[in-house]
């Protein structure tokens, strides 16, 4: 099986490249790849790599996350969102490949405290939930055969992240004020793509299983009380603070504006995907620890 993995050098992508492997013949691309053409922003230009490499399987990575500055930058987060995954799963379709495509619970207006199942209503609140429910909407409507994988609140110990920003922020703040009213789950980067791989294999043995799939850890949080718990692990190595873990503020979304709106309810309902593949998603709690663990032996 050939694989064609974009984004790769992005917290999920460089997961999937070690989960991805040993499935078959993995070509991992970035957008400064040298030999094929792999910058979402130039959406015209990936027909070629693709018609080049001819992959079984298409693995898309690579996506625009600047949740706040896409208020600024609508065509480019659209471009990269929505206008170059519709141009994957149409190559996907011309070639009979099979395309794999991260969402998001953006797509979702966050209202309420139910977790959300693959057929609630979708109804984003900001630019970027827009962009990534049109790429859904585009990879759909190809034909290609699709794997759509929502999820919420990626993290790893690779690049930036919420536990890395709060660890640093308490080393050089007197005070600290984070959101206690948006709930959600962790989702490591590193259970994702595990996941991924899994459940491609499993698709390439029976086709039937394509579609739209909510993935994340069990269980939910606030960010204030994830905040919590990253102080809490850094307190019990010796990690100097000038904040600790019970000196955060828990403050309102509404006491913390930010250009583009947030959904408070980021739960997802991932029944669906834990029974279509026959698989346990674990609690958010070891996943986040585990990175901890890691960003505190820096």
């Amino acid at each position: 099986m050939k694989i064609v993995l974009f984004g790769s050098r992005g917290q999920l992508g460089w997961e999937l490249q070690r989960s991805l492997a040993p499935l078959g013949e993995l070509t991992a691309l970035s957008t400064d790849s040298a030999d094929w053409a792999a910058d979402f922003r130039h959406p015209d230009t990936l027909a070629g790599t693709l018609r080049g490499l001819r992959p079984d399987v298409i693995v898309n990575a690579a996506a625009y996350t600047a949740v706040d500055r896409a208020e600024s930058e609508a065509q480019i987060a659209h471009t990269v969102n929505a206008q170059a995954p519709g141009m994957l799963a149409r190559e996907a379709a011309a070639l009979g490949a099979t395309l794999l495509h991260y969402s998001s619970d953006y797509v979702f207006d966050g209202s309420g405290d139910a977790p959300r199942d693959e057929d609630a209503a979708v109804a984003p609140i900001n630019t970027y939930g827009r962009s990534k429910l049109a790429g859904e909407e585009a990879v759909r409507s190809s034909g290609c055969r699709h794997l759509i994988l929502r999820t919420s609140w990626v993290y790893a110990a690779r690049g930036s992240n919420f536990a890395r920003t709060i660890l640093r922020l308490a080393a050089q703040r007197d005070t600290l004020r984070v959101v206690d009213d948006q709930i959600g789950a962790p989702t490591g980067a590193e259970l994702l793509a595990d996941l991924s791989a899994h459940a491609l294999r499993s698709l390439q043995r029976e086709p039937a299983l394509a579609g739209t799939y909510h993935v994340a850890p069990t269980g939910q949080t606030s960010w204030h009380a994830y905040a919590c718990r990253v102080l809490d692990a850094a307190a019990a190595r010796g990690r100097p603070l000038r904040v600790g873990p019970r000196g955060i503020q828990a403050i309102a979304t509404s006491d913390y504006p930010t250009p583009a709106a947030r959904p408070l309810n980021s739960r997802l309902d991932c029944a669906r995907f834990a029974r279509a593949f026959n698989l346990t998603l674990p609690p958010w709690q070891p996943g986040v620890d585990r990175v901890l663990a890691e960003l505190l032996c820096d």
